[in-house]
This record gives C-alpha cells, sequence and structure tokens, in this order.
C-alpha cells in the first residue's frame, strides 16, 4: 500500500499559505528568543533597564491601562498625518505623471526637479517649513506629502509609459482619442505600478509622521514625540512598546494596500496574484 504524506494532503492553496507565514513566524520566535538571552544573559544586571526582556515591555507598555492609552492616541495622531499627506501625495503624483505622460517636454522640464526633491533631506528642512507655515497641523501633513510624493510620481509615469505598442496601435486603429486611449488603455495598464507606488509611498508617510514628530511640539502629541520623551527619560519598557507599535502600524500599511492591490489587479496581472493561485 502506497502511503500518502500528510503535507500533501492539504488544499494547495492552504499550504502555500503556511508555507509563506511559517518563515516568518519562526524567524520572529527565533528573534525573541535571542532578544530574552541579550536581555537576560549578556547584559549586566544593572544595564537589563536599557534593554528590558519581551513580557516587561508588553506588561508595561500595552497592559497598563495609561501607557496603552498613552501610545494609542500617539499612534492615532500620527496616523491622521501619514493617511492625508499620503492621500495628498497621491492626488498630486498621479496627476503629475499623468500630465508628465501627455507632454515630453513637461517630463524633461519637471522630472529633474522631483529628483532633487526626492534626493533632498525633507527631514533637515522643517525647521524652515516651521519659519514659513508654523509648526502645526499642516506643516506636518506637507513634510509628509512631500517625502511621499516621488514614488507615486515615479511608479505611475512608468506604468503609463510602458503599455504594449500592439495595444497603442489597436487604438489607432480604431481612432481613439488621447483621453480615450489614456482612460481605457494607459491607466488600466498602469496600475499595478501605481500599486508599487503606493506601497511604497505608504510606508515613508508613516516614516514621515513618526520622525516628523520629533521636529514638531505644538498640537496633539504623536507617537514620534513618545519616543523621543521615552527616551529622555530612559523608559525602556515604554520606549520600546511605541517602537513595536509603530512599526506594526508600518506593516499593517503596507498589507493594506498589498491587499488592495490584489483585490483590484490580482485577478489579471501576475505581479498582484497570491502565490500559488491560478
Amino acid at each position: 500500500m502506497r502511503l500518502v504524506k500528510p503535507w500533501k494532503t492539504v488544499n494547495p492553496a492552504v499550504r502555500a499559505r503556511l508555507a509563506r507565514l511559517l518563515p516568518p513566524l519562526l524567524f520572529l520566535g527565533a528573534a525573541i528568543g535571542v532578544w530574552y538571552v541579550v536581555s537576560t544573559v549578556v547584559l549586566d544586571p544593572e544595564r537589563q533597564f536599557l534593554f528590558p526582556p519581551p513580557h516587561d515591555v508588553v506588561r508595561v507598555g500595552y497592559l497598563d491601562g495609561d501607557n496603552r492609552a498613552e501610545l494609542l492616541d500617539g499612534l492615532w495622531h500620527s496616523a491622521e498625518v501619514a493617511s492625508l499627506g499620503l492621500g495628498a501625495a497621491t492626488a498630486a503624483g498621479l496627476l503629475l505623471a499623468v500630465l508628465m505622460s501627455q507632454a515630453r517636454w513637461l517630463e524633461r522640464s519637471l522630472f529633474p526637479y522631483l529628483v532633487v526633491l526626492q534626493a533632498t533631506p525633507i527631514l533637515a528642512l522643517v525647521p524652515l517649513f516651521g519659519f514659513w507655515f508654523e509648526y502645526g497641523f499642516g506643516t506636518r501633513v506637507l513634510v509628509c506629502a512631500l517625502i511621499a510624493l516621488f514614488p507615486v510620481v515615479a511608479s505611475t509615469l512608468f506604468g503609463l509609459r510602458s503599455v504594449d505598442g500592439a495595444h497603442h496601435d489597436l487604438f489607432t486603429l480604431h481612432g481613439a482619442g488621447r483621453a480615450v486611449r489614456l482612460w481605457k488603455l494607459q491607466l488600466p495598464a498602469a496600475l499595478p505600478s501605481i500599486f508599487t507606488g503606493l506601497r511604497i509611498s505608504a510606508g515613508l508617510s508613516v516614516i514621515g509622521a513618526i520622525v516628523g514628530d520629533f521636529f514638531f511640539r505644538q498640537g496633539e502629541p504623536g507617537i514620534g514625540v513618545l519616543i523621543d520623551r521615552y527616551q529622555s527619560r530612559l523608559q525602556s519598557e515604554q520606549l520600546l512598546a511605541a517602537v513595536i507599535l509603530s512599526s506594526l502600524f508600518g506593516l499593517a500599511v503596507f498589507w493594506l494596500f498589498g491587499a488592495l492591490a490584489r483585490w483590484v489587479v490580482g485577478g489579471w496581472h501576475e505581479s498582484a496574484r497570491e502565490p500559488g493561485a491560478l
């Protein structure tokens, strides 16, 4: 009698999902193990407060009601800034990319300055923005939008320029105008590239909102302000809890746009399809 391995009897889609989830979970377990070793074995007892073990971070940072409320409130304010900044960057980036795809002279005029904007350390210019626009909520959103702008423009423009020439010939054969060609051919074909740019920009907007908090002291404090405060007070448990929460937020945003890409273009484009899916 031929024996069948239990793993082979599992549904292929479930098997693919498990194969995708197990490696990061195993790596997470190993990282937590190393964290415990460093915190409890490597560090001297008088220095363990600098790198407390995971259970102390969970107990102080998340299970304590006051600390948890403070962290969630700071995360909410940073999420507001990141969301509005990403929305502004998306709207401006899509508009610029469409305009540049329709006019080469406009692309040659604007794209070098967009590259300069990308290469400029925006956070180093925050003091100037503060002098010009004050250190308010709108300036925070502006900083996030500038940080997240370039990936949207570059990815969208690449997608609009990458349409198959045969498809353009077909639209020309049917006498399609510039607007019809853009709406029915170029924009749908550019969707995978657009979502790739959005995933990159989403992460940058989160970084901009959190790191920008180190410069913005007015208004409601974001989680970046809390991180700076915990660091100055040597509150290591709260500091690590805030860093982990910020990382989870960035991961959630990245996953959200990945899921949105799979929902919009996963049915017809390989780049957004689930591994193992037909």
